[in-house]
């Protein structure tokens, strides 16, 4: 009895212990059998994530700086591309300064820069010199005079100014007095001002009036757009001209604080028409895009380069004329029309 016993309990332990062994076996060939797995996983992961990078619908990964200069006129919207494309590329840094369109093609042409910004027409001389240039949007230059201007509510609102009055005054240097131009008694002389910098606004400004460059307009030469048109603001006499982004204040869509459009007789019948009332931005975007308003002094902006663009600029540069295209209306500025962007994708190589 005793034997049978103590051979039973012996049997039960030896059962306890091959299940016990059996039971950690089958623990660890689970915890194996997972380890396995997520390995397994982790490299089908890996692999769909490389396939992904390597796809071409995959968004690239740029990184590196670009240096940009050049026209006032495009400064405000150049920025405005620079935030944007930041918050696609992160890791690309845009550095813009603004100083007038022939600083920045001498500085785009010299290598100082990547890319300069251009309110005229790109010369012949440029072009030998290797110039690579696309547009990327629209505006134009408007006359300026200040608000404080005691004439403009005694006739010169309703009649306007004719194009061969501004002719007279910076092209062919005549001092003529308010009075003159506005048809009454007023005897204060006109204090024409213009631009000491190189720039587009400019020379632009010239051939609207005949002229062929900047250095045939007459007046008291002040640096860039904000200083032109503070110079007229101060000055109840004075009268100047800016780009489309200084004659028009952002958020109000009006004339900034203490200037106004000078009304221009367009087609000369002696009165203002509707369409030719240019005290709204929106007015004048119309204008422009209709034609009404004529080019010059309406022109393309542009960017170019030194040379054939390539790498991050030509990436850059291609956002600006697909994707870009849609923050140019709420900067206030005038798209290229579908064939101007469809021609400078073409010669940028897209």
């Amino acid at each position: 009895m005793d034997i049978y016993i103590v051979e039973n309990r012996f049997s039960n332990l030896i059962r306890e212990r091959i299940q016990n062994m059996c039971f950690k076996r089958t623990l660890n060939g689970l915890a194996c059998g997972l380890v396995i797995h997520l390995m397994v996983m982790a490299s089908v992961w890996a692999q769909e994530k490389k396939n992904r990078l390597q796809s071409p619908d995959a968004p690239k990964v740029l990184q590196g700086t670009i240096r940009v200069s050049g026209a006032w006129a495009l400064y405000p919207m150049m920025v405005k591309w620079g935030e944007e494309y930041g918050k696609v590329h992160p890791k690309v840094r845009i550095d813009i300064s603004a100083g007038g369109a022939g600083k920045g093609v001498a500085d785009a042409l010299s290598g100082l820069v990547n890319v300069g910004m251009v309110s005229r027409e790109i010369t012949s001389e440029e072009i030998k010199q290797g110039a690579f240039y696309v547009p990327v949007v629209k505006d134009a230059v408007f006359p300026m005079m200040s608000d404080e201007n005691p004439v403009f509510r005694k006739g010169l609102s309703v009649k306007g100014v004719k194009k061969r009055t501004f002719i007279d005054l910076w092209i062919k240097g005549r001092d003529l007095t308010w009075g003159e131009i506005a048809a009454n008694d007023s005897k204060y002389k006109v204090h024409v001002y213009t631009r000491s910098d190189s720039c587009g606004a400019a020379e632009t400004w010239a051939q609207y009036l005949g002229g062929k460059n900047q250095e045939d307009l007459q007046g008291i030469g002040v640096y860039g757009d904000p200083g032109l048109a503070e110079a007229v603001r101060k000055d109840p006499y004075g009268i100047g001209y800016n780009n489309l982004n200084y004659g028009y204040d952002f958020k109000t869509g009006l004339p900034p604080k203490g200037l106004r459009i000078v009304p221009v007789d367009l087609n000369e019948n002696g009165k203002m028409d509707p369409e030719e009332d240019l005290k709204t931005k929106n007015r004048a975007v119309q204008a422009i895009a209709s034609g009404i308003y004529p080019s010059p002094p309406a022109r393309d902006l542009y960017l170019l380069t030194k040379e054939n663009l390539k790498g991050l600029t030509k990436e850059f540069i291609g956002w600006i004329l697909t994707d870009g295209q849609k923050y140019v209306g709420e900067t206030g500025y005038i798209e290229l029309t579908k064939t101007q962007v469809n021609s400078a994708l073409k010669k940028l190589g897209q």
